[in-house]
């Protein structure tokens, strides 16, 4: 006899409570080792590899490739081998599995823990649970299809068929209505092409019987109902211009998930919860332009990326030490303002998953080489996708270089739970009044929004016009640091 064991997705940490399935390292039938990748998750912070906490062959796939999956849900079954149906006691191995997923989204090792139950079995037959794993996890939420490709992906079509094979739940297991009899639930069962033929016959599949196995319904029962459609007289409708309907065919809609849906819930609870005021400083930082230079021409510095935004990060760990309501949050629950002693330097970085702000920890201790280095680091791993969420937690004062897009100024939102966020414009050669002449000067404008409760204007407007000094004088950070 075999066992066959399921593995469900864990509790990744951070309080995320799903993630997106974007690829899976094994198919039904594979042998998989022990802590072997079999999946790449994305949650709304990063992409995580998951790891294998069994030794066995894969039976079944319980969600498909681009399919959002809550924490406690079943992700693969694995047959383990071995005497018995009877779930095995957790062995150190799979506890270390379910440790080395958690550890490679950087939230800390996982935890066996015991299930929520007073039940009096022996201690042999009761079950361990994993992290978001194990018998409390069969009573997760119940999965929403998600559409992928134009089909409603279900929890009875993994492992996925090919695709001229795939069908929906018919209306035995899967009734249509909502249980009041009020709405409609999930699709009737058909593949894919035939739901295409429907839409293209213009037939509502809710409204076919289908005379295929189990209920399926086939090319003939969509077809029939086609012709019992165009046999009963219509009412006239009014025809979509060609305008119209070359619009209609160019309409492309992208769903919302992963990083784009968690930075858009946080800019609207930033914006709607901090009442935000921004300052704009145009500043002539030729002598920064200048410094950046000379470092670049030092054999020292060789292969290190010093830019504008890391002088920028300079000076605004030495303001911020000057003035600390910038560096600050707002505990509404405690109604305390925090004041941070330390700088975790969040640093805006454009990803092809959306913008994330991952932070340096305790840049006010580091050298503008050593800035330099972890600012580098941080975007690297970025757009690789692989920022871990401890990296994505803990800011305190964030900036963005919107100046690397050729824009000038912007009024930047900001990061929930931050006091300020500091937008850095384009350098431009500019003709600029210097030393009561005009000159052609580097000239850059420093946009700062702040949380008005927590930064007065005079705060905000010292703290800004601070930055603005030592670009314009880098030598005076030598006196105010």
């Amino acid at each position: 006899m075999s066992t066959i064991r399921d593995f469900a997705l864990p509790d990744l940490g951070e309080g995320l409570t799903e993630s997106e399935i974007v690829a899976w390292r094994v198919q039904v039938g594979d042998h998989v080792e022990l802590n072997q990748i079999i999946a790449d998750v994305e949650t709304a912070k990063a992409v995580v590899e998951l790891p294998s906490p069994f030794e066995g062959t894969v039976t079944a796939l319980h969600a498909a490739e681009g399919e959002t999956v809550n924490v406690g849900e079943k992700l693969f079954s694995c047959d383990t081998g071995g005497p018995g149906d009877a779930p095995a006691a957790a062995t150190p191995v799979e506890t270390d599995a379910a440790a080395a997923a958690s550890t490679s989204a950087a939230t800390g090792p996982a935890e066996a823990q015991e299930p929520a139950s007073a039940s009096a079995e022996p201690a042999e037959a009761r079950e361990p649970t994993l992290v978001g794993y194990g018998a409390g996890a069969e009573r997760g939420p119940k999965r929403r299809p998600r559409r992928l490709g134009g089909a409603a992906l279900s929890d009875d079509l993994v492992p996925a068929p090919p695709e001229h094979d795939r069908i929906e739940p018919d209306t035995a297991t899967h009734p249509r209505g909502n249980g009041d009899g009020t709405g409609r639930g999930e699709r009737p069962r058909s593949t894919p092409p035939v739901r295409k033929l429907a839409r293209d016959l213009g037939v509502d599949l809710e409204q076919v019987v289908g005379t295929g196995e189990r209920g399926l319904i086939t090319r003939s029962d969509v077809e029939a109902a086609a012709s019992a459609t165009a046999s009963t007289p219509q009412q006239p409708v009014s025809q979509p211009t060609h305008g119209a309907r070359e619009a209609a065919s160019t309409e492309t809609r992208v769903p919302i998930k992963g990083v784009r849906k968690h930075t858009a819930a946080a800019m609207v609870r930033s914006a709607f919860t901090a009442p935000h005021v921004t300052e704009f400083l145009t500043v002539d930082v030729t002598a920064t332009m200048e410094l950046l230079a000379g470092i670049r021409a030092d054999r020292a510095y060789a292969g290190r990326k010093v830019t504008p935004l890391t002088v920028v990060a300079k000076a605004l760990c030495i303001a911020a030490a000057r003035t600390p309501e910038v560096n600050s949050r707002w505990d509404e629950e405690a109604q305390e303002i925090v004041r941070f002693g330390h700088v975790n330097l969040g640093i805006a970085a454009a990803t092809e998953r959306g913008l994330v702000v991952p932070n340096v920890k305790g840049a006010e201790r580091m050298t503008l080489i050593e800035l330099a280095d972890a600012i580098a680091s941080l975007a690297d791993t970025a757009r690789a996708g692989r920022t871990a969420p401890a990296d994505l937690t803990g800011g305190t004062i964030s900036i963005t270089n919107i100046g690397v897009f050729g824009i000038d100024a912007g009024t930047p939102i900001l990061n929930p739970g931050e006091a300020a966020i500091l937008a850095m414009g384009a350098v431009r050669r500019t003709p600029w009044e210097h030393r009561g002449e005009i000159a052609l000067r580097d000239v850059m404008t420093l946009s700062l929004s702040f949380d008005h409760r927590l930064v007065d204007g005079e705060q905000g407007s010292r703290f800004l016009a601070d930055v603005g000094r030592i670009l314009r004088e880098p030598g005076l950070a030598l006196t105010m640091a």
